[in-house]
């Protein structure tokens, strides 16, 4: 069992699958007063130039995954992991524990600065990772593949076969629903959406208010 360390917040996962409307979930969050960790933004970090993860992807991948410039060619590198499960885990053992230490760091800073609301880290492979563990409380956020497919084709503009290959790479949403503390349900339109949100929001008000009696 993986212990926690008391903080003065709560830190809370957010997850999905791709296209399952996370994005709208965090925003909601973001306007509801949470702080706001982005995992994707935390990976661009660890790879910008100088930095040692990026030494070790081009030692790993080949200098063809660097622009001219010296920066990863983030195209370049997708092409050469996705679909490939055992390169894509090469990467993940680069990146994401550079990802974890920039996460511990800004938890860090929120502790000395004495916050205690919500911090929301949204992590698109947080159950993959294990990270989710690290989690006081995770909140997954869920819909239909065929309305993932949909919304794929409408925002990317890619064709369904590969909408629904996509979609086929990352583990379903509906298992990763099992390790959820709430779940929100994003077939609808926004307004259930919102709804929803501001429910586990209340919740994690009230999760976080029962933890500071303990």
């Amino acid at each position: 069992m993986t212990m926690r360390p008391q903080r003065p917040f709560l830190l809370v996962g957010l997850t999905g699958g791709i296209a399952t409307g996370k994005s709208t979930v965090t925003e909601i969050f973001r306007q509801l007063g949470c702080v706001i960790i982005d995992a994707d933004v935390l990976a661009r970090e660890v790879v910008e130039p100088g930095e040692p993860a990026l030494a070790r992807i081009a030692e790993e991948f080949g200098g063809e995954v660097l622009r001219p410039d010296g920066a990863l060619d983030r195209k370049a590198l997708g092409a050469v992991v996705f679909g490939d499960a055992d390169r894509r885990r090469r990467l993940e053992a680069i990146t994401h524990p550079e990802i974890r230490a920039r996460l511990e760091g800004r938890l860090a800073e929120l502790a000395a600065r004495g916050f205690q609301g919500i911090v929301v880290f949204d992590g698109p492979v947080m159950i993959e990772s294990g990270n989710y563990r690290n989690m006081d409380r995770l909140v997954v956020v869920v819909t239909d593949e065929e309305t993932q497919a949909a919304r794929l084709v409408a925002r990317e503009g890619m064709p369904r076969d590969e909408a629904a290959r996509r979609i086929a790479s990352q583990m379903p949403v509906a298992e990763k629903a099992k390790l959820a503390d709430y779940v929100i349900d994003n077939r609808g339109d926004r307004a259930s959406t919102e709804a929803q949100a501001r429910e586990v929001h209340s919740a994690l008000l009230g999760d976080l208010r029962a933890r500071a009696r303990n």
